[in-house]
C-alpha cells in the first residue's frame, strides 16, 4: 500500500505524557479487541479461524494508523463534481483525494470486504466467507472510515441480486467486475432507491421504464444516490402501464458507460452536503433516457430488492457497532492516561460509570450483530427456523444499535472534553458518522414498525426468536440457574408484550419501545449464552456482568429518587474495566443479587 501520508507527531510542551489524554493513533483495533476474538471463536470453524487472526492482525493495525488518517483526509476533503473533463466535453467525473483511493484500495483491493461473501479465494482462503467471517472485517475496517462502508455494502448488494435473480447474459457481463480484487477491473456498485416522492414509501416511485429493443430507457429523478459515480447501479422503476404500488416496480441494471465507452444517459445533477459521510459521494441523479437491464421478474422488483434488506441492515448494524467500539477505544485511551485532581479519569466514580454507558451498548450491539449475522449464515443454507429468526432481528438490531451509536459517540466525545468536539480529533467524525445509522435503510419509526407490524404481527416470527433464545440458555448449564430462570421469564414477557403491540392498530406507538425491549433481552440472553462459551475456552465470565448491567438497566424499573443501596455496579465496574479475566464464581456472587 502507497504510503504517502504522515502526521506530525504531538508535541508534549514538556508535559508528562500521562497529563496529556492520548488519542488512539497506533492502536492496534483487533489486539485491543478480546471480545471480537472470542466471540469469532465461538462462531466460526477452527480452521477458518485460525486463517483470518494474521488478516484481522493486519487489518487491526492499519485501521489504528494509517487508514484512520486516510479517513481523516477523505473527510476534510470531500468529493468534487466536475461538468466537463480538460478538454470541455461534458463528460461528468467525480474528484476523489488521493486518501479516498488509498481506503478503496485497503477494503475492496487488499482485503476484498465487498466480496468475501460471494467470491472463492479471498485472502487465500478456498472457499466464500460465511457473513459472520466478513463482518468482522467490516467491523475493523468501520473503525477507521465509516463512509467507504456504503459502497462496499452496496457493492456486495449488487452481486449478490446480480447472481441471485439476473440472466445468465447479465452476470457474464458484469458479476465479475462487482467482485474483483483488482483496482483495475473492479466496477464498484450502486442502489439508488430514494426519489423526492418517498423515502420508505417505495409504491410512490416515478421513475419510469420504457421498453426498447433487448433493454429499456428509464426517466425520472433519484433523490439520494450514495456512490453516485458507480459503475453498476441497481435500481427500481415502474415499467410503463404497470400497476400502481410495490407490486407495480421492477428491478433493473444500469450501467455508467455505454458499450461505445461513453455515459449513460443520467446526469450527476449535484453532490449532498451531508453531515457525516463527507469522504464518499452521494447525489442527485436525473435519468434521462438511460438504458438498462430488467433483473428477474418486472412485477418482483420490489420483493427481489427486499431480499437484500435483511443484508443491508445488517451491515448497517455492524457498521454502527464499529463506530461505537472506535468511540469506546476513544474513551478508555482517554480515562487510563488522563490524570485530574490527582486522580486518573478512570478511577473517578462518574467516570467510571460513564464509562459503562459507553461500554454497555457497543457489547450489545456486538453480541447481536453476531447473532444476525449467524441467523442469516444459516438462513442461506436453508433453515426455515433461521429465515425467520432473521426477519425480527435485522430489524430489531438496526434500529437499536443504530441509535445508541449516537449517544455513544457523543458522551465518547464528551469523555475527551472541549478538544473532543475539534475536528483535528476523531470523535467529532464519530458522532457526525452515527447520525446516518438510524436513517439509513429506514428512519427509527419505519425500522419499528417492520419489527412489530410485519415482524411479529403478520409473520409470526417472534416465536422463532423466543425458541432461539430459550434453547440458547438452556444450553448455558455453566451459568447459575436462578440466572437462567429469571432471562427465561424475560423472554416470555418481551415476547408477549410484542405481540400485544403488535395485536392493535391503536398501540402501535408503543412500537419502538416493543422493538426496545425485544433487543435488550435478547441481548441479555446472548452475553449469557457467550459468557458460558468464553468462560469454558479460557475462564473468563466478565459477559455475564454485561448481561446483568441490561436486565438491572435496561429491562426493571427503578425508582429514580432512590440513592443505590449495594456497590453491585462499582464492583462490576472494576472486573469490566480492569484487565484481568473473571470466573464464574466470582461472577455468580454478583448474579445472586439479581
Amino acid at each position: 500500500m502507497h504510503q504517502f501520508l504522515k502526521r506530525d507527531d504531538v508535541m508534549t510542551g514538556g508535559k508528562r505524557p500521562d497529563l496529556l489524554a492520548p488519542d488512539t493513533t497506533g492502536l492496534n483495533f483487533y489486539r485491543a479487541d478480546p471480545a471480537l476474538a472470542d466471540l469469532l471463536r465461538i462462531h466460526l470453524p477452527d480452521a477458518l479461524f485460525r486463517h483470518m487472526v494474521p488478516h484481522l492482525d493486519r487489518l487491526g493495525e492499519l485501521a489504528g494508523g494509517y487508514l484512520d488518517e486516510c479517513a481523516r483526509l477523505a473527510d476534510r476533503h470531500g468529493p468534487v463534481l466536475h461538468q466537463r473533463d480538460r478538454f470541455g466535453r461534458d463528460v461528468q467525473w467525480i474528484e476523489y483525494h488521493p486518501a479516498y483511493r488509498e481506503l478503496e484500495r485497503a477494503a475492496f483491493g487488499e482485503f476484498g470486504i465487498h466480496a468475501m461473501s460471494i467470491r472463492k479465494g479471498i485472502l487465500g482462503w478456498p472457499s466464500k466467507y460465511p457473513v459472520v467471517a466478513k463482518h468482522a472485517f467490516t467491523f475493523l475496517f468501520n473503525q477507521a472510515e465509516f463512509g467507504l462502508g456504503c459502497p462496499i455494502n452496496v457493492t456486495d448488494g449488487c452481486a449478490k441480486l446480480l447472481s441471485s435473480f439476473g440472466s445468465e447474459a447479465l452476470k457474464a457481463r458484469y458479476l465479475d467486475g462487482l467482485t474483483q480484487t483488482d483496482m483495475r477491473k473492479l466496477t464498484q456498485g450502486g442502489q439508488f432507491m430514494t426519489e423526492k416522492e418517498g423515502g420508505s414509501d417505495v409504491g410512490t416511485l416515478t421513475t419510469v421504464a420504457v421498453p426498447e429493443g433487448d433493454h429499456w430507457r428509464l426517466h425520472g429523478e433519484k433523490w439520494f444516490c450514495s456512490n453516485a459515480d458507480a459503475k453498476v447501479v441497481m435500481l427500481l422503476a415502474r415499467p410503463e402501464g404497470a400497476e400502481p404500488g410495490t407490486r407495480g416496480v421492477g428491478l433493473f441494471l444500469m450501467p455508467r458507460f455505454l458499450d461505445d465507452g461513453s455515459q449513460n444517459h443520467y446526469r450527476i445533477v449535484r453532490l449532498k452536503e451531508k453531515l457525516g459521510t463527507r469522504s464518499m459521494a452521494s447525489g442527485e441523479i436525473k435519468l434521462e433516457g438511460a438504458i438498462a437491464y430488467a433483473v428477474g421478474r418486472l412485477d418482483r422488483g420490489f420483493v427481489q430488492m427486499a431480499e437484500m434488506v435483511n443484508s443491508s441492515r445488517l451491515s448497517n448494524g455492524v457498521k454502527s457497532t464499529a463506530l461505537m467500539r472506535r468511540a469506546w477505544h476513544d474513551a478508555i485511551t482517554v480515562a487510563r492516561n488522563r490524570v485530574v485532581f490527582g486522580q486518573r479519569i478512570v478511577d473517578l466514580p462518574l467516570g467510571r460509570r460513564q464509562l459503562l454507558k459507553i461500554l454497555l451498548p457497543t457489547e450489545q450491539a456486538l453480541s447481536m450483530s453476531f447473532l444476525t449475522a449467524d441467523a442469516l449464515d444459516r438462513a442461506e443454507g436453508g433453515s426455515q427456523d433461521a429465515a425467520a429468526l432473521l426477519r425480527i432481528l435485522t430489524p430489531t438490531l438496526k434500529f437499536r444499535a443504530t441509535r445508541d451509536a449516537r449517544k455513544v459517540c457523543g458522551d465518547a466525545l464528551e469523555m475527551r472534553g472541549g478538544i473532543g468536539y475539534v475536528e483535528e480529533f476523531a470523535t467529532s467524525r464519530l458522532l457526525r458518522d452515527a447520525h446516518l445509522g438510524s436513517i439509513w435503510e429506514g428512519t427509527g419509526n419505519i425500522v419499528a414498525l417492520d419489527a412489530l407490524k410485519r415482524a411479529v404481527g403478520r409473520h409470526g416470527a417472534e416465536a422463532a426468536l423466543a425458541a432461539d433464545l430459550h434453547a440458547r440458555l438452556d444450553d448455558s448449564a455453566a451459568v447459575p440457574q436462578a440466572w437462567r430462570d429469571q432471562l427465561h421469564r424475560l423472554v416470555g414477557r418481551a415476547v408477549g408484550f410484542a405481540r400485544e403491540v403488535a395485536g392493535r392498530a391503536d398501540n402501535e406507538a408503543e412500537s419502538r419501545r416493543a422493538t426496545s425491549l425485544l433487543y435488550h433481552t435478547a441481548s441479555a440472553v446472548s452475553l449469557t449464552w457467550e459468557s458460558a462459551r468464553i468462560h469454558a475456552m479460557r475462564g473468563d465470565a466478565r459477559r455475564l456482568l454485561l448481561a446483568k448491567l441490561v436486565v438491572d438497566h435496561r429491562l426493571t424499573s427503578s425508582d429514580p429518587f432512590r440513592l443505590a443501596e449495594n456497590k453491585t455496579d462499582d464492583t462490576i465496574a472494576t472486573l469490566l474495566l480492569g484487565e484481568h479475566d473473571a470466573t464464574m464464581a466470582e461472577v455468580g456472587e454478583l448474579i445472586a443479587t439479581a
